[in-house]
């Protein structure tokens, strides 16, 4: 088979597409003939050697894709020939070909495509966890939502109002702006904007928001934690921006404030019957309409590393796909 291989953490463009052995399916395991690859930024991070986590060398980048199950290991009962599936893992997804234990993948509905499967499962379940049990997010309030067109940002968004949430996204360019707006952000600001938080202000009516969902980090994170209202909860999911923020402490104490924490890894590992309820309840959304990811490019295999390298810039409004086979 045919799959990205990285011999050392590094660029996009040190790694090459190498053939493999076909992986086989042992007992317990399932094997899935990979159609599509979502690109993330952790994806990149993880590759070069940034992430928090690091795997062991040499890996196969990637962390979420769609395919079918095209083999059985002895004793599998979960799953059958030809399921369309999503699984994830902190590498690994972007080959032609992967074998999983059987209650990995996740059974995906027969409306989903192979390319919005490929890039569902991790910024929908993260974002639906951080709102309802972080965020305890109630009809009626307000969310501001930062790097709000980045994959959790739509996933935030259009979770936050089917939970009957105004949303307002955080973006920074005109592009992103806009794309929040047809994901369906009630209104759209420019974070870096001068009058950013008195547009905040003003959108609240000077109550502030209620929840602010941020995995952004850096100088972003003290501006939002600022426009809270009372008993506010800002939402730490990730730090896109490359920066570690401190807030000055005496913030949370002034609006009854609270800074939550949200680790979708661990959550699956102390709360596993919670997670998989999640994933039922963003799945249902899906097929009801109110959820759905927002493509902005495709790649072939052959150019994985230039699909890499866009989502590194960060510029692109939207998420990236790598098409492995098809279908």
């Amino acid at each position: 088979m045919r799959a990205v291989v990285a011999h050392a953490f590094g660029p996009p463009e040190s790694f090459a597409i190498e053939e493999l052995p076909t992986p086989e399916p042992g007992p317990g395991e399932v094997r899935i003939a990979v159609r599509r690859v979502g690109v993330s930024f952790v994806d990149v991070l993880t590759a070069a050697g940034g992430y928090q986590l690091k795997p062991a060398l040499p890996f196969t980048p990637g962390t979420e894709y769609c395919g079918v199950i095209d083999k059985l290991g002895e004793g599998v009962t979960r799953l059958k020939l030809g399921d369309k599936v999503s699984a994830s893992g902190l590498v690994g997804s972007m080959c032609e070909y992967t074998v999983v234990p059987e209650a990995g993948p996740l059974k995906l509905p027969p409306a989903m495509t192979f390319e919005d499967g490929a890039v569902f499962r991790v910024s929908y379940a993260t974002s639906y966890y951080a709102l309802v049990q972080r965020g305890q997010l109630q009809p009626g309030e307000t969310v501001l939502v930062l790097g709000a067109a980045g994959a959790v940002g739509i996933a935030a968004i259009q979770i936050a109002k089917a939970l009957g949430a105004k949303v307002i996204a955080a973006a920074s360019s005109e592009a992103k702006r806009a794309l929040t707006l047809k994901a369906g952000a009630d209104h759209a600001v420019d974070n870096r904007a001068a009058d950013y938080r008195d547009r905040l202000k003003a959108l609240t009516d000077n109550k502030g928001v209620d929840v602010v969902v941020d995995p952004v980090g850096g100088p972003a994170t003290e501006a939002a934690f600022r426009s809270l209202g009372w008993k506010g909860r800002h939402l730490v999911i990730g730090f896109a921006a490359g920066e570690i923020p401190r807030l000055p402490v005496n913030l949370a104490l002034l609006k009854g404030a609270d800074l939550r924490g949200v680790d979708i890894r661990q959550f699956g590992i102390f709360e596993p019957e919670t997670s998989a309820a999640n994933i039922q309840a963003v799945l249902a959304l899906y097929e009801q309409g109110k959820l759905k990811p927002m493509i902005a490019r495709r790649y072939p295999f052959a150019q994985f590393a230039e699909a890499m390298q866009t989502v590194a810039k960060g510029e692109l409004a939207g998420r990236v796909v790598l098409e492995v086979s098809e279908g």
